[in-house]
């Protein structure tokens, strides 16, 4: 079945979207343009666009045609593993004391789940177009968002809405493109895209998202099966691509103090480990072995493996550490010599437990990073 096929098949199944467009990155104004375009069931002040409305794509279905989860249940890690398999990816999310684990097998079917963690609104999202997993505050100008799926897409990337001005916000970068908070931004809260093993190891009392969304949908299998193939093309994705990278390679878009950078996978896998600076601060990114793709099998379990890559501010009790690879997925810094995982934990020696700090960054694929 070609990916016609299998897009076809999705939408009956579960309401799911995959559309892009031909466009050109980011706003096209940073004032409110009056285009005259307006869309059935919203509520949004349409006079005010960032976006010409010839980038919006319908992806098939309507507005919340693929629900979000509002009031997520949760389990046990342990309970947890006799659905989810080690190599699955997940997206972790600390605030404060407080972790859990987000499986993608999840958000694939659903792409936003408005939650709280630690007493702070967040809202965590998937764009499986793009490989964009992202954690928002929703706490957000005096109000607490709730987020919906519009079903359009740009860049084909996710558009939300907020529910309480309906004002639509694209997911890749967290800004209001239409309605009444157009131009601002939500702010990423820092999260680590693992294996769910590395992700047991982080965090072994966090609490995982549960099966139990009150939706009927076959979680664990991923309706877009080869679409991140070495070689492919973005679904209907007709906007220029840089070809120094395939389209579908994945990178790490990292975001701090105002800089971003570009990593792509390769440049660090065969070593491991990139140190490098960032708006002055020392930034370090490992690469780790173990997580397979979400998009490449029928079934998240049987992807290949990509590994994982997250990036995070190289300090620990106000000293730089240095680090050097010890073996795959483990890393020392050699100044205590420590042994370090790729989720950022000291596994052994005089800083065993403690944790270094994620910096914001968001997982990609190439041409995705290039029309943000």
């Amino acid at each position: 079945m070609n990916i016609f096929g299998k897009y076809c098949t999705a939408i009956l199944l579960s309401f799911l979207f995959t559309s892009g467009i031909a466009v050109t990155a980011g706003s096209t104004d940073s004032k409110p343009v009056d285009y005259q375009w307006s869309a059935p069931g919203f509520t949004t002040d349409f006079t005010r666009m960032l976006i010409d409305p010839d980038e919006i794509l319908s992806g098939g279905p309507q507005k919340d045609g693929i629900p979000a989860i509002d009031n997520p249940v949760y389990t046990s890690i342990k309970d947890a593993a006799g659905w989810l398999e080690g190599n699955e990816p997940v997206i972790l999310v600390r605030v404060g004391d407080k972790s859990r684990i987000f499986p993608l097998q999840i958000l694939m079917w659903h792409e936003i789940i408005n939650d709280e963690l630690d007493s702070l609104p967040i809202t965590v999202t998937f764009c499986p177009l793009c490989n964009t997993g992202i954690v928002f505050n929703r706490k957000f100008s005096g109000k607490t968002l709730n987020f919906g799926t519009t079903g359009r897409l740009r860049n084909s990337n996710l558009i939300m809405y907020d529910r309480q001005t309906e004002s639509w916000w694209q997911q890749a970068t967290g800004e209001a493109v239409i309605g009444a908070f157009s131009g601002e931004s939500l702010t990423m809260i820092p999260a680590l895209t693992l294996s769910f093993s590395e992700a047991q190891a982080a965090a072994p009392t966090a609490d995982v998202i549960s099966r139990n969304t009150g939706y009927s949908r076959p979680y664990g299998q991923n309706p877009y099966a080869g679409y991140d193939a070495p070689g492919s093309k973005p679904f209907l994705f007709q906007g220029p691509i840089d070809t120094e990278h395939d389209a579908m390679d994945r990178v790490l878009v990292v975001k701090h103090k105002g800089e971003e950078r570009i990593i792509v996978y390769s440049e660090v896998r065969d070593k491991g480990i990139l140190q490098i600076s960032i708006a002055g601060d020392p930034v370090v990114l490992f690469w780790a072995p173990g997580a397979s793709s979400a998009l490449d099998a029928g079934r998240l379990s049987d992807g290949r493996n990509v590994g994982s890559l997250n990036a995070f501010i190289s300090v620990v009790s106000g000293k730089n550490l240095d680090f050097t690879k010890a073996s795959a997925g483990l890393f020392m810094d050699t100044e205590t010599g420590s042994t370090w995982s790729g989720n950022g934990k000291a596994l052994e020696g005089s800083l065993i437990g403690s944790r270094l700090t994620p910096v914001t960054a968001v997982q990609h694929f190439w041409f995705s990073a290039q029309a943000f």
